[in-house]
């Protein structure tokens, strides 16, 4: 799902600018290249397996969990909402926590408060549509080209945090309520992703609608492919355990951020994210 000038770019979001008259600041967003969607979905599973880490190898638990990587998490958006450009490892580390709190939320849900996770699902998808309503409804745009103000930003965040709630417990309702296996609803959810990237592309699918589907389906395809990596083997994984799984996932998720720092790979011409 890499951007080209035209057609491809489309998949990513129209581009936009401020309808009210405002001089555009530079977009807080990176360019969705073929890195973006590898980063996230490696952040995806680093989520899913440092929160399984955190809570049950570290004996943490849910609750001492879900406060410590809350307060990261906050303490990493404020250092996003305060610079002026997109800036790879501020933006990817918050993408990483939100990923991990975004998976706790769900799981706290459905183990601490013992919602079903058809519930679950059906209300982070409806908190989602609300977001995406009342964002449109101030800004006209829901385009990720234009994150340029701290409102459109705030939607932003606010959405993303609602797409790994919603990915976290839809992707364990397949997998567990289902009974697919983790190898299986990684299969599945890869096929719907490219279901939807064909859909786009060859039959026009909206282009919001078309990314932000991909998203949310990114989650529990990371997630699935964290869980057949290190879960034991008599429970359908590989056995290479949460430890092993998340420092290779967060070694390449460094190694990808640092590299795009360098080289800007995943910005506009003109230096700024297009």
């Amino acid at each position: 799902m890499t951007q080209e000038p035209s057609r491809t770019a489309s998949f990513a979001v129209p581009r936009d600018v401020p309808g009210d008259g405002r001089r555009a600041r530079r977009n807080k967003v990176p360019e969705i290249t073929a890195y973006f969607w590898i980063i996230k979905i490696l952040c995806t599973t680093v989520g899913e397996t440092a929160a399984d880490l955190l809570a049950q190898d570290a004996g943490l638990g849910l609750t001492g969990v879900s406060a410590l990587m809350s307060c990261l998490l906050a303490l990493v958006l404020v250092v996003q909402f305060r610079g002026r450009a997109y800036r790879p490892g501020v933006y990817w580390l918050a993408v990483a926590l939100i990923s991990v709190v975004g998976t706790l939320v769900s799981d706290n849900l459905t183990d601490n408060m013992g919602v079903p996770l058809e519930v679950s699902t059906a209300v982070f998808a409806v908190l989602l549509v609300a977001c995406f309503l009342v964002w449109y409804r101030r800004e006209r745009t829901l385009s990720i080209h234009s994150i340029d103000t701290t409102g459109r930003e705030a939607f932003y965040w606010l959405a993303v945090l609602f797409t790994f709630a919603l990915g976290t417990a839809a992707g364990d309702l397949v997998a567990e309520r289902m009974a697919l296996g983790y190898l299986t609803s990684l299969l599945v959810f890869a096929a719907v992703i490219a279901a939807v990237a064909v859909t786009h592309f060859a039959l026009g699918l909206n282009a919001v609608w078309s990314f932000w589907i991909a998203y949310v389906l990114t989650r529990p395809l990371g997630a699935s492919t964290g869980d057949w990596l290190s879960q034991p083997t008599g429970d359908g994984g590989l056995g290479l355990g949460t430890v092993v799984t998340s420092a290779l996932f967060l070694a390449v998720v460094l190694g990808l951020v640092v590299h795009l720092s360098v080289t800007r790979k995943d910005t506009g011409p003109s230096g700024t994210p297009s």
